[in-house]
């Protein structure tokens, strides 16, 4: 090898030198791991060689053989990773190796607390790669060359991990990609055949390519194993999901799930199954047991990889699950695809319409076993993903019965805000004579459980769910009833409890609205354009008054979180109610002068305003309201 150009030396973006440090004292305990990413690594650049020369041979260069290498040299003190796959051109190197080019880079970074195991989990999911080599490694070389370029394209890369690397362009006829750890004093337990393969048949045994290493004798003179110049495959090789179940132990799906999630967890759950009949494709899919710090970034990968044959086609096949699923880790494998699809292919296959759907059966199934007999597991499923799940009332209508079985929910019949109550428990609890599902929706779980809106139901006893998500008025716009009930906002239309209101309550509330009629036309008459209607309210026990929205109006809540998104929304004014029993209410219909009036009712109106989470078009204005009133009452 021969160098062709001189050497320059560039700095690591910012990211990288953080995560550099972050890794060496974060994964200390768990160093071994290095060789489980690199070995990863390298099956992944052999799976991309495989598919780029679906559509051009030549890239094999003679060498179709695809493998993975490990040595080790005791007198230089060095570990070699090497593979043939498709290799790295210079500015690949630059772009993979020097700079972290990840959406949800400064999430990541944000969610670090400086607790070592913590900080280990999410570096994790991040996805170290390469440079779990400076774990055990004070300098780390890399040379590589992409395949289809010349023996001269070679670039040599090296780092102390400082903050500095050198790039330079060298010979190289054989494709692919070197990594060679200069280990750190202390860490001569790596250079140690045994060791070595212990740790590829814990971590790697699945990987479907030979991961090579020289066959070692024992030398009787120096009392040692030294090497011979025979290969011998340390792995299986074997696609594990192809082997049958029963062949398989739970170490080894944990280890396979953490090589294709870059996970330093076991996952919560698993399913592996053979589908055979118009369609034959494989599955082996997982839920996590932590999201991931990207799991919002919408432009986040996905977690299912999919293969033809066993041939890797793609990472990220977002056709093969929908948004609500893309936490699913795992392998598709199908038999009826062709090599050469692409995402387009993907797009438009009838094919894989069937394969997607069975695989969400398949995960659905998954979590119904989960929450049924496995209760703990599916309340951590719950805390990490519900919410996300939540979007699949919208996305996914021929499994919306089954996702709104799944879904779980805080509610008044609970003191904390944990979500776990069912629509099935919901309407096992309801009242006689109960015909809806009620809810509320808010910013906060405490707005939502102190809403005024709650007052009547909390006299009669009747259960409201407690909506404080930001997606829940995306699944309630999509989830309108469960089993023959319907969903009903509690702050929507006129509050009709049908047979939950006795008939003296009815006459009373007639009554009220009769006496009252004056007071609303004034009150309605000062607001002037604000409200759409004032009237004597069903819901309040406590409160002078609140806010509703007309029942085929925009929710107030919903309508205020779409203008926050920046979103244009067709103009609606709420409904005003009143409690007439009130003693503020009863003040103000004996009030005569009618700037004071108008005072008043303004800060009742901003008061309703404020409780549902509103904002107030002149705070300055409801300040100095309040302190007159103060000031008129204390007087």
């Amino acid at each position: 090898m021969t160098e062709t150009t001189a050497r320059e030396t560039h700095g690591f973006q910012a990211e990288v030198k953080q995560l550099l440090q972050l890794m060496i004292h974060s994964l200390y305990s768990n160093k071994e791991i290095f060789l489980r990413e690199l070995v990863s690594n390298a099956s992944d650049a052999a799976d991309k060689l495989r598919f780029e020369a679906l559509t051009d041979k030549a890239l094999y260069e003679n060498d179709p053989e695809l493998k993975i290498r490990i040595a080790y040299d005791p007198d230089a003190r060095t570990v070699t990773v090497s593979d043939n796959g498709i290799g790295m051109s210079r500015q690949e190197v630059i772009d993979n190796i020097g700079t972290i080019a990840k959406s949800g880079t400064r999430e990541f970074f944000q969610k670090l607390t400086g607790d070592q195991a913590k900080d280990a989990h999410l570096i994790g999911q991040f996805g170290v790669g390469f440079y779990s080599s400076f774990i055990i490694a004070d300098r780390v070389t890399l040379i590589t060359r992409r395949a289809g370029l010349t023996a001269e394209h070679g670039v040599r890369w090296e780092s102390d991990g400082s903050g500095e690397y050198t790039l330079e362009m060298v010979d190289r006829p054989q494709r692919g990609t070197e990594v060679i750890l200069h280990l750190r004093e202390g860490e001569n337990d790596f250079l140690n055949g045994w060791r070595l393969r212990s740790i590829v048949r814990k971590y790697s045994d699945h990987i479907t390519l030979p991961i090579v290493m020289k066959k070692e004798e024992w030398d009787k003179d120096k009392n040692e194993n030294r090497p011979t110049d025979e290969d011998e495959t340390i792995n299986q090789a074997s696609a594990l999901w192809a082997r049958p179940k029963s062949d398989i132990t739970e170490e080894q799906y944990h280890e396979f799930y953490k090589h294709v999630a870059h996970d330093f967890e076991a996952p919560l759950a698993y399913t592996h199954a053979k589908v055979e009949g118009t369609k034959e494709y494989t599955q082996l899919l997982y839920v996590p047991s932590r999201a991931p710090f990207d799991l919002w970034d919408r432009e986040h990968r996905r977690g299912v990889k999919l293969y033809v044959r066993r041939v890797f086609i793609m990472d990220d096949a977002e056709h093969l699950m929908p948004q609500y699923l893309r936490f699913v880790k795992g392998v598709i494998d199908s038999n009826d695809l062709p090599l050469n699809v692409s995402r387009e292919i993907l797009q438009e296959s009838r094919d894989v319409d069937i394969i997607r759907a069975g695989s969400v059966k398949r995960v659905l199934s998954m979590l119904e076993d989960l929450a049924e007999n496995q209760k703990d597991k599916y309340a951590t499923f719950w805390t990490e993903f519900g919410k996300v799940m939540k979007e699949g009332a919208g996305e996914d209508p021929s499994n919306k019965e089954r996702l709104a079985k799944l879904y779980r929910f805080a509610s008044t019949h609970n003191a904390g805000d944990e979500q776990t109550v069912t629509l099935a428990e919901y309407v096992g609890r309801m009242k006689e004579g109960q015909d809806k599902i009620y809810y509320v929706t808010a910013d906060t779980y405490t707005a939502a459980r102190n809403s005024p809106h709650l007052e009547i139901f909390r006299k009669k006893g009747i259960e409201v769910l407690l909506l404080a998500d930001r997606v829940d008025e995306w699944m309630i716009a999509h989830l309108n009833e469960f089993e023959g009930k319907a969903l009903q906002s509690v702050a929507k239309g006129g509050l009709d409890l049908g047979q939950l209101a006795d008939e003296a309550e009815k006459k009373a509330q007639e009554e009220a609205a009769g006496e009252a009629k004056d007071l609303l036309e004034r009150i309605k008459t000062s607001l002037g354009e604000k409200v759409k209607d004032v009237r004597v309210t069903h819901r309040l026990i406590d409160s002078p008054v609140c806010l509703v929205a007309d029942e085929h109006d925009l929710g107030i809540h919903l309508e205020r979180m779409l203008k926050a998104a920046g979103q244009s929304v067709p103009g609606s004014k709420p409904i005003l109610e009143v409690n007439p029993q009130h003693a503020l209410v009863a003040r103000l219909k004996s009030e005569g002068d009618d700037a004071r009036f108008g005072e008043w009712t303004q800060l009742l109106f901003d008061q309703a305003l404020l409780a549902e989470g509103g904002t107030l078009e002149d705070p300055a204005g409801f300040v100095r309201r309040l302190n007159q009133l103060m000031l008129e009452l204390n007087g």
